[in-house]
């Protein structure tokens, strides 16, 4: 602490006492640069301590490796949006009549109008009754065309479907009248794939491994979805595609993960935001073909058949190394970087693959439980959760708000897509000036202003509308349209910078885990929308949208940043990592906390204790200036020792003259 004793005394020197302000005023300033200037010291203390970083560091950021892995991870999202989403377009409304040919065998040359109007009642408008017929008699066709039939009876033969021009789920396996449940049960197998998927493929994630999960989930896709397309029965079809949907996301949640541990930060947010473009490019690819397959068989037969192409995984897909290292395979995690490093041309030098040794810390003990027991990790866990809970509430909210614009079914699935493609391109942007934490408290704020303006606008038909002398604007139908597309503009960033940020908030132990039961959150906000939606209940759908995500706003503020800070691997890293970006502690999973937080209590109380006593505006001008530059400074340390570290910031700190700081601020 020379260092530190050499600059107490210069400033102490007449040349530096100078009273001109308050001591309140000075020690408020002073206290602020201090919490910068030991901010900046816990940065590099962390960065310089994470072995995978600065392993990462040497394998070449973003290279051949990476970018092989990203591309592998993602091309399948197209699959999966075609995977999830394909019953959309498969259970079709159709226009269903109860099947009356035994008339042909005493009229063979009726038209199938004629058919119809002799067989089948109608209601009080004049149409035809979709799920009633006269009961057949045994006269002869000039009988019954002069008498007429009156006894009705329902279906029992089936039904046609004269005016469909697609063959869909419905008439496969005739889902009317007493079968028109189908499509609300399909909705319930839709969220009870996802719940147990999440739960499932995140405990597999984390106990065997990212690679195998993902392995797991392609076999799943293959069987399940590919094979939806051979089912004989409406039962089969709800069997294969709860498979499928959980399949589906047990590889959405572990490919994040394993991108996640392999890429550095940066590229970490640009490998889940190409994952979301490349997802609703894939919904746009299911909406062209919908429209121009006419059997839902072939659908699943041709948008299914890629997924073959994903088997080579297994030659080609890496595990992650840091899941490796935390579950005590150090030799395969060194094997696999290496491997990394010989595809990008890199070396890896030996004494930073040395350091990387079998953890000391028990990890048999990394369960479930720990998103309990770990009170850190608890609040990451209800808080996230009750986050993309809110999000799921809005997604079905603005799906339904598409519907009152009276497009095509296609193109209202269509446009979506193309505002949520630039929208993920924007995010990128918006991460690197706000970082994670800030990027995703403004779009959920975003959201609630959105919703807001929804409320107060026509809500169709018959709705309640505002009448509003001043603004004749409210009624128009496409101010209503563009105030639901930046809502689904905003809603788009929200996700993809929801995913970036969670996953970097789990440790590695339990990321999957942890990813699994915040994807777990979207059932009870997805039930919830659509319960209130069927019961023609939007306006108070909307209201309580609004309430929910003001509350998340406001838990969100309570969760650390992440950005520019290492993955954490083990629970008890959580807990570090909220203290260190709050200014109370290091981060580092390996670094000592008893020696940066000696210089850091021992810096803090000598710079208060000598500024404070100066009270010399133009040194605590040129403090909190200095202390800028180096927070905002990228200090490459690498292999330095503490102590250079930290004479590098203290002599940049005193080289710099007092009295010229001055004469420049006088100028």
């Amino acid at each position: 602490m020379a260092d530190e004793d050499n600059l107490g005394a210069e400033l102490k020197s007449p040349d530096y006492s100078k009273s001109s302000v308050q001591h309140d005023s000075a020690e408020f300033s002073t206290s602020s640069s201090v919490e910068s200037l030991l901010h900046s010291l816990r940065v590099i203390k962390t960065n310089k301590d994470d072995k995978f970083d600065s392993i990462m560091n040497a394998l070449g950021g973003f290279g051949t490796f990476q970018q092989r892995l990203v591309a592998l991870t993602s091309f399948p999202y197209i699959l999966l949006a075609f995977f999830t989403f394909t019953d959309i377009f498969t259970f079709t409304a159709q226009e269903p009549y109860c099947n009356t040919s035994w008339i042909l065998a005493v009229g063979p040359n009726l038209s199938e109008e004629e058919q119809l109007n002799l067989t089948l009642p109608r209601d009080t408008n004049g149409n035809f009754m979709p799920c009633l017929m006269y009961m057949p008699v045994t006269w002869d066709l000039d009988s019954i065309i002069k008498f007429g039939l009156n006894y009705t009876q329902s279906c029992y033969n089936g039904w046609i479907y004269p005016h469909s021009k697609t063959r869909s789920i419905i008439n496969e396996f005739d889902l009317v009248c007493e079968e028109e449940m189908a499509s609300d049960i399909m909705k319930t197998i839709f969220l009870a794939g996802l719940m147990i998927g999440s739960i499932l493929f995140g405990l597999i994630g984390d106990r065997i491994g990212r690679y195998p999960s993902i392995l797991l989930s392609i076999l799943g896709m293959i069987i399940f979805g590919f094979g939806t397309a051979f089912v004989n029965s409406f039962q089969q079809y709800l069997f294969f595609r709860f498979g499928t949907f959980q399949a589906s996301t047990g590889y959405y949640i572990n490919s994040v993960a394993l991108t996640t541990e392999w890429l550095t930060n940066e590229y970490r947010a640009h490998s889940v935001i190409l994952n979301h473009c490349l997802f609703s490019l894939g919904i746009m690819f299911l909406t062209g073909l919908a429209y121009n397959l006419p059997h839902w068989r072939l659908l699943f037969l041709l948008g299914g058949a890629p997924a073959f192409s994903f088997i080579s995984f297994i030659w080609i897909l890496p595990e992650s190394p840091r899941w490796l290292m935390v579950r005590g395979k150090v030799e395969t995690a060194k094997q696999v970087l290496c491997y990394a490093a010989s595809v990008n041309k890199k070396t890896i030098p030996l004494r930073r693959l040395d350091k990387l040794q079998v953890p000391e810390k028990n990890i048999r003990h990394a369960s479930i439980l720990n998103l309990y027991n770990n009170k850190n990790l608890c609040k990451i866990t209800l808080v996230t959760g009750y986050v993309w809970f809110t999000i799921s509430h809005s997604y079905f909210i603005m799906g339904f708000r598409m519907k009152d614009f009276g497009l095509s079914f296609h193109i209202s699935h269509m446009i979506p897509r193309l505002i949520e493609v630039p929208a993920q391109l924007c995010s990128i942007f918006l991460l690197k000036l706000m970082g994670r934490k800030g990027s995703l408290v403004v779009t959920v704020f975003h959201n609630i202003f959105m919703n807001l303006l929804m409320l107060l606008f026509p809500s169709g038909r018959g709705g309640s509308k505002l009448r509003w002398s001043r603004c004749l604007a409210t009624e128009s139908k496409p101010f209503k349209a563009l105030i639901v597309l930046l809502g689904k503009f905003s809603q788009a960033i929200s996700v993809a910078v929801f995913f970036i940020y969670t996953a970097e908030l789990f440790p590695t132990v339990l990321r999957s885990t942890g990813l699994g039961l915040v994807f777990l959150a979207w059932v009870p906000g997805g039930i919830l929308s659509v319960a209130l939606i069927s019961q023609n209940l939007i306006t108070i759908s909307s209201s309580l949208f609004c309430i929910f995500t003001i509350c998340a706003l406001l838990l969100c503020l309570t969760l650390p940043e992440t950005c520019d800070w290492p993955l954490s691997d083990y629970p008890d890293d959580c807990s570090t990592r909220d203290r260190a970006t709050n200014g109370r502690a290091t981060v580092s999973s390996t670094a000592s906390p008893a020696l940066l937080d000696t210089l850091a209590h021992s810096m803090q109380s000598n710079f208060c204790s000598i500024l404070s006593g100066s009270s010399d505006p133009t040194w605590i001008s040129l403090f909190s200036n200095k202390n800028q530059d180096l927070v905002s400074k990228d200090m490459s340390v690498g292999e330095e020792s503490e102590e250079v570290a930290e004479n590098t910031i203290l002599n940049k700190m005193m080289n710099e003259d007092p009295e010229e700081t001055k004469d420049k601020q006088e100028d």
